[in-house]
């Protein structure tokens, strides 16, 4: 198999009750590759401006990721700004900038047309549906999205679901798009869509894995202080996504023990602004936060 990963490359401006940082790499293709590619070598699709930072790609590319997907054109990067409250599950979008993304309409290389594990990243679910369509035959089709696309594409968004296999979301968004107020019913309903696992990311609470013949929780890493809770979930997607790509397998034990390693990934990126603690990150650090995982939950 191999991981192909559609989202968003970005420059963030990040405003939190520790810091301010402007102009910091984010988007959810930059978050999600980077965490995957501790466990594998990811392909990437996306957009970028010639304000893109050279350095950030040849990051990319010693960790890795196959960039043949990213597009660099003249025009300004994806851009966005929020401001998160004391809460780090609080977050207030301040301003949005497509730029080069707002007309980007991907045609997929050939190596990356036979991907085994798809990943769409949550951008337009009309753009995401486009994208899919492209794809051969993947063995395993995963999509994010956000509570914009819920409010303004309802219906396109239901119909992409149908030809999901895990639905990542957070629990707000699985609620609005199910018009369920309980978190369970919620999932459950969302399930008889098409999706066989739907995976909610609960924040500081960790993530809660709905399958139609069983279930399963992570706890989130006890943490005492969140420097930046940008890109946590499209991390925990990444270590996710990267792990099932690892191990070539796609049982029900291997989704817990990745729901696992996407806490982990998640827990790591927390720490620090943007991108940078993945740029001094070690497998060897990876190992042991799951280790401190499993020592968390066994009883």
């Amino acid at each position: 198999m191999k991981l192909v990963i559609v989202g968003s490359f970005a420059f963030d401006t990040i405003e939190t009750p520790f810091a301010r940082r402007e102009r910091i790499v984010g988007g959810s293709g930059t978050y999600c590759s980077l965490a995957a590619s501790f466990f594998t070598t990811p392909g990437i699709v996306g957009v970028v401006g010639s304000d893109f930072p050279e350095e950030t790609v040849n990051f990319f590319k010693e960790r890795g990721i196959d960039t043949t997907g990213l597009e660099i054109k003249e025009g300004k990067t994806f851009f966005w700004e929020a401001r998160y409250g004391n809460d780090p599950n609080e977050r207030t979008t301040i301003r949005t900038e497509l730029n080069v993304f707002k007309d980007f309409k991907p045609v997929l290389p050939p190596e990356y047309r036979k991907a085994g594990i798809v990943f769409l990243g949550n951008i337009d679910p009309d753009q995401q549906d486009g994208i899919l369509n492209q794809f051969e035959a993947p063995h395993l089709v995963a999509m994010d999205t956000i509570n914009l696309w819920i409010r303004e594409k309802p219906r396109s968004l239901l119909e992409l679901l149908e030809k999901v296999d895990v639905f990542f979301a957070n629990d707000e968004e699985i609620k609005m798009l199910s018009q369920e107020t309980n978190l369970v019913k919620a999932g459950k309903k969302l399930l008889q869509r098409g999706p066989s696992l739907i995976v909610i990311k609960k924040g500081e609470h960790g993530a809660l894995l709905l399958g139609k013949d069983f279930t399963f929780g992570v706890i989130a890493h006890p943490c005492d202080e969140v420097v930046d809770p940008t890109g946590a979930g499209d991390s925990f997607a990444g270590g996710f996504l990267g792990y099932l790509d690892k191990v070539k397998s796609l049982t029900t034990r291997d989704f817990r023990r990745a729901a696992v390693y996407g806490s982990v990934m998640a827990s790591f990126v927390i720490e620090d602004f943007g991108i940078e603690r993945f740029k001094t990150l070690t497998t060897q650090e990876i190992k042991e936060r799951f280790i401190y995982f499993k020592k968390l939950v066994s009883f």
